[in-house]
């Protein structure tokens, strides 16, 4: 196992944390062209690293439990030492929580206390009640991580996320600040303005992109993701990350998540309350309202982007969006699932986001 380095081990200076975060764990076997040194000015600037898609060998979770939490019984991986800091990773769509596999063994290793949670609708984690409204809006995934939080008695932890789950770990992070002691945000600033998604369109190959959310907003989208789920997960897969070149025992593991039986009602819900086709639920107006504005993020921050973020990837979109210490890192010749893709990259960012809170 490649050593991560040590949070007390590396400097930060301010905001620009131009700390030499020097990754010293094995660059060659990523193919790195460059060393990550974490280095972004307030404008933006930000360090590039080329990597080569580096799963790694871990298949399986050494402890998974399940806790009560809010409206779930929730399932979750859990590795390190009890008393350490706390990193909670949330996956997206359409993963699992072997997204972090290889991440969470370097981060225990390192000295960290990693929780790994099934999203709703997802592995293990189910709804106490059947009469739940299965809901999948933005603001219930972070209302589900504090819930999850204080199951845990877990007061504050470092965040970190892609895809569905960075939206996460951001809205946390925006509307519950002293429960986020820093955050890695895959693609940046995630959170939903749903008048853009009604009411601004975009240029038809941007429109391209987007062509599973308007399938699922029909009900020949429902019937096709439900007979088809996992052979719809791997095109999705193949799409965002081409160079990744998977086997079919990773992406098995994870599409053994989406059996869940609220699997496809919570991703079809997600989908279309983001384009305003399905309502949320009135308890969690007050949350959109605040979301609705687009809050800024005020907690020490490492976002990242990957080939799949294209234009956006150097960040400057939504730099503003982040007003306390801040990095940019670009991963070059990774797709969409970094933490799988890129897992030791990935997991230093956790560190030094970590040692950017201290700083």
């Amino acid at each position: 196992m490649t050593t991560l380095k040590e949070p007390e081990t590396q400097s930060c200076a301010r905001r620009g944390f131009l700390g030499a975060a020097a990754v010293a764990f094995a660059g060659s076997q990523f193919g790195m062209l460059a060393p990550a040194d974490a280095q972004s000015n307030g404008a933006g600037m930000s360090n590039v690293t080329a990597l080569k898609p580096n799963p790694g060998t871990h298949t399986t979770f050494a402890s998974l439990k399940q806790v009560k939490a809010g409206l779930l019984n929730v399932g979750y991986a859990e590795a390190g030492p009890p008393n350490g800091p706390v990193v909670i990773l949330h996956h997206g769509w359409p993963y699992d929580i072997h997204s972090y596999v290889e991440v969470t063994p370097l981060l225990a290793a390192a000295g960290y206390r990693v929780i790994v949670p099934y999203m709703r609708g997802h592995g293990s984690t189910a709804f106490l009640s059947s009469e739940t409204f299965r809901n999948g809006q933005q603001s219930v995934m972070a209302v589900d991580t504090i819930a999850l939080m204080d199951a845990l008695k877990i007061d504050k932890a470092i965040l970190g996320g892609f895809d569905l789950g960075s939206r996460t770990v951001d809205i946390v992070a925006a509307l519950w600040p002293e429960r986020c002691k820093a955050l890695v945000s895959v693609s940046g600033y995630l959170i939903t303005d749903l008048t853009y998604w009604k009411d601004v369109p975009l240029v038809p190959p941007a429109e391209y992109g987007w062509w599973y959310q308007y399938y699922f907003a029909t009900p020949r989208g429902i019937l096709g993701y439900t007979k088809y789920t996992a052979e719809f997960a791997k095109l999705i897969w193949k799409n965002v990350s081409p160079k990744w070149d998977f086997d079919e025992a990773t992406f098995d593991r994870t599409a053994a998540a989406f059996a869940n039986p609220d699997h496809v009602a919570i991703i079809i819900h997600n989908y279309r309350w983001r384009q305003s086709l399905a309502p949320g639920e009135a308890r969690y107006d007050d949350l959109e309202k605040k979301l609705a504005v687009s809050p800024v993020i005020t907690v020490p921050t490492i976002t990242i982007a990957s080939d799949f973020d294209g234009a956006n990837a150097p960040g400057t979109a939504y730099r503003s969006k982040f007003s306390g210490k801040y990095s940019h890192r670009i991963f070059k010749g990774i797709g969409h699932d970094v933490p799988q893709e890129a897992p030791q990259a990935f997991a230093q960012a956790i560190i030094d986001a970590n040692t950017l809170a201290a700083s």
